[in-house]
């Protein structure tokens, strides 16, 4: 039974890296674009590689549950358009989308907006980095098991 345990551990995690690398190939246009110029190639790889980056710590703070993926968090997520009104120093987003979903890009933009209000409210004492940290531990929520993350501690010169 162990033996079983742990190969189905092995297993689950080898699909699911499977799936972020098809992913990535297939929706954010890493596989395929070649040059002899390996200057272009290296940045290009970055520049997609980035934008993962950014886009899955988006989604994230959406679900933290969840991972989605991109063929249906981007036009979901995107697709939406905006605008904003100022009314007595106060500063509204209406957000309009025709998308199938609208709902779940509802409930994501209002789970995201709702963390960042508490965010605003409530880390008023801390830097940039210290924001910084609070939303990578919200959006990574579901792997630290409700852990906040801190900076590192600076080490003073001697």
């Amino acid at each position: 039974m162990n033996y079983f345990a742990s190969w189905y551990t092995f297993a689950l995690v080898a699909v699911d890296e499977i799936d972020r690398s098809d992913e990535l190939k297939n929706q954010w246009g890493w596989g395929g674009f070649t040059t002899h110029d390996l200057k272009r190639c290296r940045l290009l790889a970055r520049s997609v590689a980035l934008i993962y980056n950014w886009w899955s710590l988006f989604v994230r703070l959406a679900d933290p549950e969840h991972h989605r993926e991109a063929i249906t968090s981007r036009p979901l997520l995107l697709t939406a358009l905006a605008r904003r009104t100022h009314h007595a120093g106060q500063v509204t987003l209406t957000v309009s989308s025709a998308h199938g979903e609208q709902h779940l890009a509802r409930r994501a933009y209002l789970r995201i907006a709702g963390f960042m209000a508490r965010l605003r409210q409530s880390a008023e004492q801390l830097d940039a980095l210290g924001r910084w940290y609070r939303i990578l531990s919200e959006a990574l929520r579901h792997y630290l098991h409700g852990r906040q993350l801190e900076p590192p501690i600076r080490l003073n010169p001697a």
